[in-house]
């Protein structure tokens, strides 16, 4: 990466990987008060934070990313007291699809984060794209995304609260949506089988739902996005006119206890597969056990491969 204008210095990453943070830094760069991250210790075990030898809490980047989820979760309307289990099964999924690779690259992604930071605080939308094209550069798309882009994206929408936030995370989100269309709209135009995608209502954002067609995309399949809002009542009805291979469902909310009489009725009203795709997905899989739903997680290593798997009638459903 040394022929990279502008690329990181990764020499001391090793070391910043062990950094350890006290809790009122922790309290800064998450927007968690210090008395709601002792709480979240003592009464959920959300965090285990090290200690001193005089009993102060110190803090690794790894629990300042579990802050992080947390908030998400909660931002998502989950109450604090069921994150855990959440995080827990999430954090299973993730260790099973790449076992040690995060640990490895973690300070490297934090490296071009904070470039990133700098260009979006700036307002600098050149210096974005550049940034941009040296990470596409760099890595394969879902570490891309996944563990650099969307993680700092959702860090800047769960600040909105302070000065400013608002409108990082704006001209971050505009740019992103921007480029995401761009890369969907040049794989739909190079492959004829395609799969529909489309958002349970109020259960993402635009962003999150076009990044996981990319993530869906491969050279055999592309993935046409159905608008935010689309009704599921009509989704029949567009199947019905476009003929896609199947039709997958995005969800980032915890899925109700209703979603499996509603995800049936909708599947014998279809004339193609019903996928489910989203952290929703990997949260519902056992209530789907046994239906003729698949679900494909939210996983970028693991999402695409299912799929291929569902539409070769290889993935257990």
């Amino acid at each position: 990466m040394s022929d990279l204008v502008g690329a990181p210095s990764f020499a001391s990453s090793a070391l910043k990987q062990e950094e350890l943070f006290p809790i009122r830094e922790v309290a800064r760069l998450t927007g968690v008060n210090p008395v709601t991250l002792r709480a979240w210790e003592r009464r959920y075990g959300l965090i285990q934070p090290t200690r001193t030898d005089s009993g102060h809490r110190l803090y690794s980047q790894v629990d300042i990313e579990s802050v992080r989820s947390i908030l998400a979760w909660i931002e998502r309307g989950v109450a604090v007291s069921k994150v855990g289990k959440i995080l827990a099964k999430s954090s299973t999924i993730k260790s099973a699809s790449s076992p040690g690779y995060e640990e490895v690259s973690a300070s490297e992604w934090g490296e071009w984060q904070a470039q990133l930071r700098r260009a979006i605080s700036a307002f600098d939308e050149l210096r974005l794209d550049r940034l941009y094209g040296q990470i596409f550069s760099s890595y394969p798309l879902p570490v891309v995304f996944q563990e650099i882009l969307m993680p700092l994206w959702q860090e800047l929408l769960l600040r909105q609260d302070e000065y400013g936030q608002t409108s990082e995370w704006l001209f971050l989100d505009t740019f992103l949506r921007a480029r995401t269309l761009q890369r969907l709209q040049v794989l739909r135009a190079q492959v004829e089988e395609r799969v529909l995608l489309a958002a349970f209502p109020g259960h993402c954002r635009e962003l999150e739902l076009l990044v996981a067609g990319l993530l869906l995309s491969s050279a055999d399949t592309a993935v046409s996005v159905l608008g935010m809002g689309q009704p599921l009542e009509e989704l029949t009805l567009i199947c019905e006119k476009m003929q896609p291979q199947a039709l997958v469902l995005f969800s980032n909310q915890p899925p109700s206890d209703d979603l499996p009489k509603v995800l049936s009725r909708l599947a014998l009203a279809l004339d193609c597969p019903l996928v489910m795709a989203g952290d929703g997905a990997d949260l519902a899989e056992e209530s789907l056990r046994g239906s003729p739903i698949a679900c494909l997680g939210n996983e970028g290593r693991l999402m695409q491969r299912r799929l291929q798997q569902f539409l070769a009638g290889h993935l257990d459903t």
